[in-house]
């Protein structure tokens, strides 16, 4: 599929955060071609006006006013929370590399979270950034599955990646999401990245909105043998599985020393940080 290629001026890269997790996100494009089925950054459609299907645009953001650094000193900020900030156009337009060179010299508590491998053409910087976390997403082992639900770097590159961050003394976080029930295998990805992550993050699937009936029914055509609990849960409300598993994870990363975030309840930490 051809992407649609656009240049829009922005008055600032820099926005409010309501992520628990961090005061400000920064997202250097509008639009991501990873094309994840469950992404829930389609959502975004009704603020930028765009006709087109998700993931078939990309809007690559212009910006003359540089990035604060009073705003950002001593906060926590998160790229990116709607794109993914290393999709393959950020390798000819460089939005990304461009903002960390800002970064740098910043104070900040700095998250990027990223699907992809180009992450290591901005090695150099990343190890100049004085509070630095990468996040390399990975939910299954299985390359079936993840080409069956994006575009974005193979599961062996992503391994990879993690391992190269790693050794070069970044700190690495596994971004365990979305967590597909039955189909994810968390002690499996656990065993396979212990040796090249310092940190795991939890988070469930959420179906809503247009891409949910989509979700159904690629799992009652792959794997009908679990499409009566996803109604359960996504149909009918039941949390139970949620809940279970929940406990399993916390169990688990407690009798082996990891360090974890569970975001299974995204709402309530929201909530909890509004308060």
């Amino acid at each position: 599929m051809k992407i649609i290629e656009k240049e829009v001026l922005v008055k600032d890269f820099v926005t409010k955060s309501n992520l628990p997790a961090s005061d400000y996100v920064i997202n250097p494009y509008i639009g991501c071609p990873h094309q994840c089925r469950y992404c829930y950054a389609c959502f975004m459609k009704r603020f930028t006006n765009h006709k087109e299907k998700w993931g078939s645009f990309i809007d690559i953001k212009k910006c003359d006013k540089p990035i604060s650094k009073k705003k950002l000193q001593n906060k926590s900020v998160f790229l990116s929370s709607v794109t993914d900030c290393y999709n393959p156009f950020e390798e000819k337009y460089k939005n990304t590399q461009k903002i960390l060179k800002q970064l740098i010299d910043i104070d900040c508590e700095l998250s990027i979270s990223t699907k992809s491998n180009l992450i290591l053409r901005d090695i150099d910087l990343l190890k100049q950034c004085k509070k630095l976390k990468v996040c390399i997403s990975i939910n299954t082992l299985d390359e079936q599955f993840k080409n069956d639900m994006d575009n974005a770097s193979s599961i062996s590159d992503r391994l990879k990646t993690l391992k190269v961050l790693h050794e070069n003394g970044i700190y690495t976080i596994v971004f365990m999401s979305p967590i597909f029930p039955c189909i994810t295998n968390f002690q499996k990805i656990i065993e396979k990245t212990k040796d090249n992550a310092d940190e795991y993050w939890f988070e469930n699937l959420n179906l809503r909105g247009s891409y949910k009936q989509d979700i159904l029914n690629y799992i009652e055509t792959s794997y009908s043998q679990w499409i009566e609990l996803y109604k359960d849960i996504y149909i009918k409300g039941d949390m139970q599985y949620w809940h279970n598993l929940s406990v399993e994870i916390e169990n688990y990363c407690h009798i082996n020393a990891i360090k974890y975030i569970n975001y299974f309840y995204h709402a309530e930490l929201v909530k909890a940080k509004l308060n």
